[in-house]
């Protein structure tokens, strides 16, 4: 009889958290609307301000961020939708996100106002994601490549 309820239990917090994840996805694609919005707003204040069309490094890195910061937000949500159709997390896709995450921040890095040591942690962090991923997919090619043989 105990048994039988601590299941029930774990049923009940797994449909909880079910709709939990659910709920983040509709959350994600509010944030993921609200990022092209913010886009498109960027670019509309660069066309109507004079010099009209012309945009300094500051405001070009800027539209960089927030188009990485749009990819990074579809990159989560597309983790969310694997997780609801499968209910197991991919790896290879989280790697994938953090190292798009990582490299968004270096592409709008300012080396003049970074410490040094910044830098060369985010290297080793880049470097660390990069071979976690190709050991990653490698692992996963070999094994695709023994299922066919």
């Amino acid at each position: 009889m105990e048994k039988i309820d601590q299941e029930s239990v774990i049923n009940s917090m797994g449909h909880i958290i079910h709709y939990a994840v659910r709920a983040l996805a509709v959350l994600m694609t509010l944030v993921i609307l609200w990022g092209v919005i913010d886009v498109g707003r960027i670019l509309f204040l660069q066309i109507i301000t004079p010099p009209y069309g012309l945009m300094d490094m500051q405001d070009i890195l800027s539209v960089f961020s927030s188009f990485l910061a749009v990819l990074i937000a579809i990159e989560i949500f597309q983790n969310i939708t694997i997780y609801l159709k499968e209910e197991i997390i991919h790896v290879k896709v989280v790697i994938a996100t953090a190292l798009m995450a990582i490299s968004r921040k270096i592409i709008v890095l300012d080396f003049k106002e970074t410490e040094a040591t910044y830098i060369w942690a985010s290297a080793f962090v880049i470097i660390a994601l990069g071979v976690t991923y190709w050991l990653v997919s490698s692992k996963a090619h070999a094994r695709a490549k023994s299922k066919i043989a």
